[in-house]
């Protein structure tokens, strides 16, 4: 029974693992991830990161371990719009504006009250591009229009996959500027970074992943 005093995680993560063709991926991984935290998971090339952050996101089935989200097993269809992922494949529609992708985003997954679609890519820096084709937008662009779902979302827990990957400077800034924000009104998130994280958010978690 959780004590009345000690709040109870968001995120619960038990002796998880993942098999590929009966090979592991990775070693058995326990954590927990409350309110208000950020977590870097960290490892080599090819020990599990992604795969961690895919089998949270309910993309990949879980072999071995449990999941529980708010103290329940996690199932993906309870938790629509309430856990984002973001990964490498930035799920954006080439032929679209990045104001329709959102759209299609809100319409799937809720809309965060008080925030519209021109706000949040204008926050994210894509002012005066929002209804330009995602194909004609730079690498760094499309990145910000994906970032964009972040603002505009109302997702509790994010699943980052190397979010600061083809941004500038002041792109990596906004990503740690949404992080801490994120955080502090309390959300939590899971970030896979090849580079160091300026969070300046209190320290973070480190989940190691091991093959």
């Amino acid at each position: 029974m959780t004590s009345p005093h000690i709040a109870a995680p968001l995120l619960e993560v038990r002796a998880l693992s993942f098999q590929r063709q009966d090979e592991p991926v990775f070693a058995p991984v326990d954590f927990q991830l409350h309110a208000g935290e950020l977590a870097l998971v960290e490892g080599d090339n090819g020990s599990g990161k992604t795969t961690l952050l895919r089998m949270l996101a309910g993309l990949l089935h879980v072999g071995e371990g449990a999941l529980r989200w708010r103290g329940a097993p996690l199932q993906r269809d309870a938790c629509t719009g309430d856990i984002l992922f973001l990964g490498h494949q930035l799920g954006l529609k080439a032929d679209l504006s990045a104001r329709e992708n959102l759209h299609i985003a809100t319409g799937l997954n809720g809309q965060r009250a008080g925030v519209s679609a021109a706000a949040a890519l204008a926050d994210i820096g894509l002012a005066g591009y929002e209804d330009e084709p995602v194909r004609r937008l730079s690498a760094g662009q499309k990145k910000r229009a994906a970032l964009a779902r972040l603002l505009l979302l109302p997702a509790t827990l994010w699943l980052l996959d190397e979010p600061y990957a083809n941004l500038d400077r002041s792109g990596i800034a906004r990503v740690n500027l949404l992080l801490e924000t994120h955080t502090a009104a309390g959300g939590a998130a899971l970030v896979t970074s090849h580079g160091a994280v300026a969070f300046h958010g209190g320290e973070p978690k480190h989940i190691r992943m091991h093959a």
